[in-house]
């Protein structure tokens, strides 16, 4: 290696350092001096995480060689803009609106921010939106809106107009910092907020920095080079010898099952063991797969090693999506289990149910498919790994099941459960994928096999094909109505692409079967969730887990049905919504009926709306409205979750919980459910500690998934907190401090649990009819998107969007809004652009449709119906999912409404949408894309039928 030695003034200091000329980017440098506030993301310039100042300019750093910056250049990161004891105007104003979520993008947004105010001091909404959209900054979490908000009051600040300590809801900072004794709804800043406005919370590449002298660099061997394939040899004596290279790591290295994650909890599942491979053994599934790690002593001699291992292949045949993997002549991927591996019937009256639409006044049929979306979270994967002093092998990583992790790398390596610690670090996002990442064990088994601390991380591009994603869904299916408009039976037929592997796969169906028909009051139903593997990225958790694809087929079918009965879209859902007394498509009332209120709410906006749309369209920009029903569960049938509160010698309380933090909020809404448990004693926020997330300190909260988090842990921590405070009430009424307990010998630290088996009429689906109710609590959203079409391009711009939501009584205003804005944002990315579908093309979070600030409409509103859930805590239920259920679909209702375009297939890609308006200029039909038929779907429930489990 030849290197060099530069001096750069950094922050308004003289900085020197020897640097590798060749390879060495401006962010490896600036990360080396300590400055991890300069964030890597995606490490080809797409997302400006990495956005530092350059001689007065606004640059992505990861993709600035070093070569090209000039010596004594002036450089500025986030730690030069403020620090955690004399923050910016833009930090407090970021932390103080709302504008962080993960954080892992933040630092990047006040630099280029910082710049735009020196520029333009007053700058407008959208000159803020224009220069991020220039500088390609990339937030996943907020939707952007609370950003804006964020700089534009920071400049406000800045020119003197009003001071920091204003910033915020009303400017009444007293709702902040506690001087009021009211908590619960209010907007308190995250506890993790500071540190990450400044920059200085430690992500996974920057734990792994800071690890010790000696700690091994492990890389991915992915071949990438097939879709599926038999392995015949896999050679590593060359890579073995290379410089650096301490071990490389095969399948026989692996003392456990060397297979992830769990096998299907479905009666009628025929995939009985698990099908995840940790290191590839005989086969390549997907072009993710691994076939070994390299541990060396520095990243650049893993990358070079890797390489050198030579892995001989014979092709076979690659199914890449459902339609081929489902044909009878296929081949099994899988050996022992079927392509179409599982199924789940909806049954709800279901006598006749073809007879009836047939005969009903108006019936609409469609063919849909939504897409393999992408998560594109702004940080990779990374993990790092090592083996305490006790012996026990621990992992830090992105998890989101903590302990559900920590026992599937145990058994999955070979190693005790008791003797696997896992620890979420600071996290940028998941949305759902990290929820079963095989890297967490693989970076474990690599610990193991070298008896050395280890750091996996890897490209964004091996990222991208390692980590699992939304499952595409096609669907055949019809709908029928009476002369009034009521709804008389639905069928379907509906087929999901699960990709390489089976897990999680029978919990997607089920979420189908019960979200198709979501919040309506259907009285027949005859419908079939299928779930097959293909050799595609394999299925996992995201934000609205299978309903998304549900409401793909749902919404449409409601809105034809609408104009086909010549009734408005808005009045052919109020009509047709659930109300007390009705059942839902699973046989069981809904938990609560605030539809119609929700839809009162709702119906002004949407007329002003209509209004608008008809007042500014013009034959070159159609304008066009459109609506969606949605909604999501709140945890399952059987759930528990643990936390424990413990009263401090020094009068501070802490709080005990594995309530996994993605950015949605596990240390915020930690603080608000023990300031509201813990009311009776008065607690400020400042007295509370949040020890989160840490298998070894801390007990099972379970997984944030399914909207449960706030649900579950807020009960269990009302149990926990009962206990202490009765331990601490004296006869009078007064409360002991830690002394008197202690002299009394009374314990300080109590343990809370909750079951949902203390909820009544849950049951789990049945696998013969799709009757059950297994979820304590619903939440429920109505979307509302306001869309004008290019004629001349087909592009969909997004103007303005609406929500209507009713999750229950809220805890944290800002942290509820951010999952809103958030998750209609990624709506809008899966209506109109993202996806995954050609693995050797689609690398980056550009090239797979990650929306740009542009992409993105500044005027979102939503507006909260709060309905106080009995089961819930304090009256709340679950945030997050409900708003990235069937979003999506009011884009794509709008663009029909515009310009007569039904996409039937997504996303909307202005292709799509150019070649039905050439269709209908030309005079020609518009029909629904030929997917599966599902012809033979009455003789199958027949089958099933007459064959229970």
């Amino acid at each position: 290696m030849r290197c060099e030695k530069k001096c750069l003034k950094i922050n308004g200091a003289d900085r020197t350092f020897i640097y590798d000329p060749g390879c060495d980017s401006l962010a490896d440098v600036l990360r080396r001096l300590g400055l991890t506030g300069v964030k890597v993301g995606c490490g080809t310039g797409v997302c400006g995480a990495c956005s530092v100042i350059l001689d007065g300019k606004v640059v992505r750093s990861c993709t600035r060689k070093m070569a090209q910056v000039d010596e004594y250049a002036a450089v500025t990161t986030i730690e030069g803009i403020g620090t955690p004891n004399h923050p910016h105007p833009l930090q407090l104003a970021f932390m103080r609106l709302g504008a962080i979520q993960c954080g892992f993008c933040t630092p990047g947004f006040i630099v280029s921010a910082y710049r735009l105010l020196e520029e333009n001091p007053d700058p407008s909404r959208e000159e803020i939106r224009d220069w991020f959209q220039k500088h390609r900054n990339v937030c996943r979490c907020t939707g952007y809106k609370q950003i804006v908000d964020a700089v534009a009051a920071a400049a406000a600040v800045l020119r003197g107009e009003c001071t920091a300590e204003s910033l915020g809801d009303g400017g009444k900072p007293g709702e902040y910092y506690g001087n009021t004794g009211e908590y619960y709804g209010k907007p308190l800043v995250r506890p993790s907020a500071l540190a990450k406005a400044c920059g200085t919370a430690d992500y996974g590449d920057d734990v792994a920095l800071k690890m010790p002298a000696g700690t091994l660099q492990v890389v991915l061997v992915q071949p990438k080079a097939a879709l599926h394939a038999k392995i015949k040899s896999i050679d590593i004596s060359v890579a073995e010898q290379m410089p650096g290279v301490v071990k490389v790591i095969t399948h026989t290295d692996i003392g456990g099952s060397n297979h992830m994650m769990m096998v299907g909890g479905s009666a009628r599942s025929k995939a009985l063991a698990p099908s995840r491979p940790l290191l590839a053994v005989d086969k390549i599934y997907n072009y993710g797969d691994v076939v070994a790690l390299v541990a060396a002593d520095t990243l650049e001699h893993a990358r070079t090693a890797a390489a050198a291992v030579k892995i001989e292949m014979e092709a076979l045949p690659a199914y890449m999506n459902y339609l081929d993997a489902v044909r009878p002549e296929a081949e099994n991927i899988h050996e022992n289990i079927p392509n179409l591996y599982s199924v789940q019937p909806v049954l709800k009256d279901d006598a006749g149910v073809k007879d009836v639409i047939e005969s009903s006044s108006y019936a609409v049929s469609g063919s849909f498919y939504s897409a393999r979306e992408p998560h594109l979270s702004i940080e990779g994967d990374t993990i790092q790994a090592y083996t305490d002093p006790n012996g026990v092998l621990t992992v830090h990583c992105k998890s989101q099941a903590v302990f559900f992790n920590m026992v599937d790398i145990a058994q999955c390596i070979g190693v005790e459960p008791g003797k696997i610690r896992v620890i979420q670090n600071p996290t940028g996002a998941s949305f759902g994928w990290s929820l079963s990442a095989g890297t967490f064990a693989l970076a474990a088994v690599a610990a193991k096999a070298t008896d050395m601390p280890v750091a996996l991380s890897m490209t964004y591009e091996e990222f991208m094909h390692i980590s699992g994603k939304r499952t595409p869904a096609y669907s055949n299916a019809r709908l029928a109505c009476d002369e009034n408009g009521k709804i008389t039976a639905l069928e379907y037929d509906l087929g999901i692409d699960h990709g390489a592997y089976t897990e999680l796969g029978e919990g997607l169906i089920i979420r189908l079967s019960r979200f198709l028909g979501f919040p309506y009051n259907i009285p027949k139903v005859a419908g079939l969730c299928r779930v097959a593997v293909t050799n595609h990225a394999f299925g996992t958790a995201y934000r609205g887990y299978g309903s998304p694809q549900a409401y793909t087929t749902g919404e449409s079918l409601i809105d034809m049905l609408a104009e086909k009965a010549g009734i408005d879209p808005f009045e052919f859902r109020y009509l047709n919504i659930a109300r007390p007394g009705d059942l839902n498509v699973n046989s069981y009332p809904y938990t609560d009926y605030p539809m119609e209120a929700i839809m009162d709410i709702m119906r002004p906006l949407y007329e002003k709306a209509a209004r608008q749309a008809k007042a500014e369209d013009t034959p070159e920009k159609r304008r066009g409205i459109g609506l969606a029903w949605g909604g999501y569960n709140v945890t399952g049938d059987i759930d528990e979750a643990t936390v424990a509160i413990e009263l401090n010698p020094d009068g501070t309380l802490t709080h005990f919980n594995t309530w996994e933090d993605l950015g949605q909020g596990g240390d915020i809404g930690t603080l608000m459910i023990t300031l509201e448990a813990l009311k009776p004693l008065g607690v400020a926020p400042e007295r509370i500690r949040i020890v989160q997330n840490d298998s070894g300190k801390c007990p099972n909260s379970g997984m944030a998934a399914s909207s449960r988090s706030h649900f579950m842990t807020g009960n269990a921590l009302k149990a926990a907190a009962d206990q202490l405070i009765t331990a601490m009430r004296k006869p009078d009424g007064t409360f002991r401090n830690h002394a008197e307990m202690t002299a009394e010998g009374i314990p300080t630290k109590y343990t809370g649990k909750y079951e949902t088996t203390v909820i009544d009429n849950i049951t789990r689906i049945n696998p013969n009819t799709g009757i059950g109710n297994p979820s304590a609590d619903y939440s429920y959203a109505l979307f509302l998107a306001e869309v004008e079409v290019d004629t001349a391009t087909g592009k969909t711009s997004v103007l303005r969007y609406t929500c209507v939501d009713d999750v229950g009584v809220i805890g944290n205003i800002d942290s509820v809004n951010g999952q809103a804005f958030g998750g209609i944002s990624h709506s809008i990315g899966f209506a109109l652009s993202e996806q995954y579908e050609d693995p050797k093309k689609d690398n980056n979070m550009y090239q797979c449709g990650v929306p740009y600030i542009k992409d993105i409409p500044d005027d979102i509103t939503v507006i909260h119906h709060e309905t106080a859930r009995k089961n819930g805590p304090f009256g709340s239920s679950g945030a997050s999912e409900a708003f990235q259920s069937a979003g999506h679909m009011a884009v794509i209702n709008a663009i029909g409404n515009a310009c007569g375009v039904r996409i039937y297939d997504l996303p909307a890609t202005p292709a799509k949408v150019k070649a039905g308006l050439d269709r209908i200029n030309a005079g020609q039909k518009v029909v629904p894309p030929p997917y599966f038929l599902g012809s033979e779907l009455y003789e199958e429930l027949e089958e099933i039928k007459a064959n229970p489990v």
